[in-house]
């Protein structure tokens, strides 16, 4: 009789070959550019250039799956966290 493991991983991301979905959907649509290229204007380089294309979109799909700190530009939380009101109007004369 055939046994089946427990499976804890509920609550991982949907993963269609390798992306979450929302990048996957981005890469069908470049998919589906691409095709619309070759369809309306015929050539052996554009082919192959549309394929390097979809090829380079899709590695750089992973890498920014892989690393999702690569399009961090600042950081997440401040470096001091105060309760202090910001405020940048002065009522009083700081003289």
């Amino acid at each position: 009789m055939k046994k089946y493991g427990i499976y804890r991983d509920i609550r991982a991301r949907a993963l269609i070959f390798g992306l979450p979905v929302s990048l996957f959907a981005l890469q069908m649509l470049g998919v589906i550019a691409s095709l619309l290229v070759i369809i309306f204007s015929f050539s052996f380089g554009l082919v192959l250039g549309t394929m390097l294309c979809n090829g380079i979109l899709y590695t750089a799909l992973l890498q920014l799956t892989n690393r999702p700190n690569l399009l961090q530009m600042g950081n997440v939380l401040p470096k001091a966290i105060s309760n202090k009101k910001t405020n940048f109007l002065h009522y009083t004369d700081e003289s």
